[in-house]
């Protein structure tokens, strides 16, 4: 009982310590000229990443607005050196039609990560059901919706908004929230800006907002379901946008000594014949994270394929199986020797 009354005062203060460095409406931060349609005012520079976090087949509008005259600085293996006063936004979304994306989409919640000098604010705003605007919501909610799929069936799903402690689970490293996505191996590749597609990291340096881009050539990065990409290189580019928020050092699963970013290279680490920190319900019975040739052997995908809340990994922002991605790691564990 005391760790819950600790655990509720920290949620209070948090809140009230939020409040008093937001706005109530998403509208009043003037990102949008068109905040319905996403369309960004002048400054704000719509981007995407290379291999999105799977969130029940949300589409996902990134954005960041930095104050003028001020740059982010170019890392490749980390997230960029943004400015005090930068804000990364990132809504969330369902298309009415997934076949015929100009039929619209439903606006379920807009996320930001505000720079202030003391450090990073997570916050999420919700979307009204006029889709005029999205109110500031700090105990999360849960969106009964559906959304027609690229086959042509509905599709049904409890979406769920987290609360502020949720959304530092995965933005916290070393107990210090920092963004996830935009780093510079997850950043080189084209977008269609309004005048043209282009690569985003010049387009960023060209227009003064990006700054130490290296001369040399920049790899491209593995998407998971390109196929023009080795099973294992694939494989590796889903569990490091996928998992690797939590599952390395210093972060919320730092503790499990499993850890699967792009970097790490030591086979235990990665969860070959690792045995569990526990082995509760969530192991299934299994000896191994992953058990090399014996992908229906191994916990990592068994607690993939689950949508048991006490057992399903990652174990927020899905209710869903991502059903494209599950051969592909079956695979891959498949494929080792």
């Amino acid at each position: 009982m005391k760790i819950f009354f600790k655990i509720l005062i920290i949620f209070f203060l948090s809140v009230n310590s939020l409040r008093a460095e937001t706005f109530s409406l998403l509208s009043e931060y003037n990102f949008f000229q068109d905040i319905k349609s996403q369309v960004p005012n002048k400054g704000v520079i719509p981007y995407h990443i290379a291999n999105p976090l799977f969130s029940d087949y949300t589409y996902k509008f990134r954005f960041v607005s930095m104050p003028d005259n001020s740059v982010a600085s170019y890392n490749h293996e980390k997230v960029f050196d943004f400015p005090i006063g930068a804000t990364i936004i990132k809504t969330f979304a369902y298309p009415v039609d997934d076949r015929n994306l100009k039929k619209g989409f439903q606006l379920l919640e807009t996320r930001l990560l505000i720079h202030k000098k003391e450090g990073w604010i997570p916050v999420s705003y919700i979307w009204n059901d006029n889709q005029t605007d999205a109110e500031i919501k700090y105990i999360g909610k849960t969106i009964e919706t559906s959304w027609i799929d690229k086959n042509g069936i509905s599709q049904n799903v409890r979406y769920r908004v987290p609360n502020i402690n949720q959304c530092k689970s995965c933005h916290q490293i070393n107990k210090v929230i920092k963004p996830i996505g935009p780093k510079g191996r997850n950043m080189n590749l084209d977008f269609l800006y309004k005048e043209g597609q282009k690569n985003q990291l010049e387009y960023w340096e060209f227009n003064e907002r990006l700054t130490n881009l290296p001369k040399r050539k920049i790899p491209k990065p593995a998407i998971w379901d390109d196929e023009s990409f080795s099973v294992s290189e694939r494989a590796r580019a889903y569990l490091d946008s996928n998992c690797a928020h939590c599952h390395r050092e210093g972060g919320s699963a730092g503790n499990s000594g499993f850890y699967l970013s792009l970097e790490q290279n030591d086979g235990v680490a990665l969860g070959i014949r690792k045995r569990p920190v526990a082995a509760g319900r969530g192991s299934g019975g299994m000896a191994y994270v992953i058990d090399p040739g014996k992908p229906e052997h191994s916990i990592l995908l068994y607690r993939m394929a689950s949508t048991d809340p006490g057992v399903m990994m990652p174990e927020l922002s899905r209710s869903l199986n991502h059903k494209e991605a599950l051969p592909l790691i079956y695979d891959w564990i498949k494929e080792m020797e």
